[in-house]
């Protein structure tokens, strides 16, 4: 009876959020075909304004899962990317995407949402800043030699992003191939998301969140203990990309504060599976020292936006909402009719990518 509980949430959130998601991996892929990446390895060399830049722009478009992210990332390092330009492309990839975006505004709001944009952006600025002041002279030369030696598969069966498609292909064509391809890397990511956050909000009472998050003390205390908490859930959760902004909303009900939010969405970037794929491409230490300026942003980033967020006034207030996992229902409503539509455009990229292959045979 639990287990089907459990199921009947993770499926109740899904069903809110289809047609965000294919509203989201639809415009990732317009931007794959019509946004030309050429030219951006070759721009990615040096670490400066106009490299950071292009690279946040790049990955934004680019719409990975954490674990293509994290390969993609790779590839473009051993071109001859700079590593903290190969980082920022990777944070810009997960948490600047379109599909991750419609989620959290659905299950968050559109304040949330402003703040993982904002919070994007200060956490790249962060990574820039921090890795010059703790990456060793020699770390980047390491971590290149040693990813030099490695083969291009990637370890957890993701695919590459995606290639450049033959000129006879119809733009929509590759469109429909790229949103295809996203949905094959994140479906997972995403149904182990609802799956999770549906099993804690059945499963774990909200006052047992209060053993983890501070509730009381002075208000400084509580903001720095839960941006350090929140991304060491997400570190534990297993959960990546799109897959955790319901479990951040469940986290939201239970407690967390508004700035450790956004930490523990940002760190779907140092789950545990990532951290050893990072000692296998660049090595043991160059893993540590990544790791360890991702988490200090993440943290950073997070007390940063809380404390900007509470200045302007746009944090959240009253009582926490119930958790979205529990509150959701399937009802005949206008998200029915969005999902129907939605179920209509995933048809017809499906008969465009199904017919190209045929031809192509």
């Amino acid at each position: 009876m639990i287990l089907l509980e459990c199921l009947y949430h993770a499926l109740v959130m899904a069903w809110e959020t289809f047609w965000a998601l294919v509203l989201g991996f639809l415009i990732s892929g317009m931007l794959q075909v019509f946004v030309s990446k050429m030219a951006m390895t070759k721009a990615f060399g040096r670490t400066n304004l106009k490299s950071m830049a292009m690279a946040t722009f790049f990955g934004a478009a680019s719409s990975s899962c954490s674990y293509a992210a994290a390969a993609a990332g790779r590839s473009a390092f051993k071109q001859g990317a700079a590593l903290t330009v190969t980082l920022a492309f990777m944070f810009a990839s997960t948490n600047l995407v379109a599909e991750l975006g419609a989620v959290l505004w659905l299950l968050l709001g559109w304040r949330f949402l402003l703040a993982n944009v904002a919070g994007a952006f200060l956490l790249i600025a962060l990574v820039w800043l921090l890795s010059r002041f703790l990456f060793p002279r020699n770390l980047e030369v390491e971590a290149r030699n040693h990813a030099g030696g490695e083969g291009e598969a990637d370890c957890c069966g993701h695919d590459h992003h995606h290639h450049e498609s033959p000129s006879e292909d119809s733009k929509w064509a590759r469109v429909a191939r790229a949103f295809f391809m996203d949905w094959g890397m994140l479906w997972k990511e995403i149904a182990i998301g609802f799956l999770l956050a549906g099993s804690i909000a059945t499963l774990v009472p909200l006052h047992w969140w209060n053993v983890l998050f501070l509730q009381s003390g002075p208000a400084w205390l509580r903001l720095i203990e839960n941006c350090i908490v929140g991304p060491l859930i997400a570190v534990a959760s297993f959960v990546c990309s799109v897959g955790n902004i319901p479990l951040a909303a469940h986290l939201w009900s239970a407690g967390l504060s508004f700035g450790a939010v956004i930490s523990f969405i940002f760190a779907d970037l140092i789950i545990l599976p990532l951290i050893m794929i990072y000692v296998k491409y660049y090595g043991a230490r160059a893993a540590r020292f990544i790791v360890a300026v991702f988490f200090l942003s993440m943290v950073l980033a997070g007390i940063l936006i809380d404390l900007l967020f509470n200045f302007l006034g746009l944090i959240p207030a009253g009582p926490r909402p119930p958790s979205p996992v529990m509150e959701m229902g399937i009802r005949w409503n206008y998200t029915s009719w969005l999902d129907l539509a939605a179920l209509g455009v995933m048809g017809w990229l499906f008969w465009l990518n199904r017919s190209h292959r045929s031809r192509t045979r």
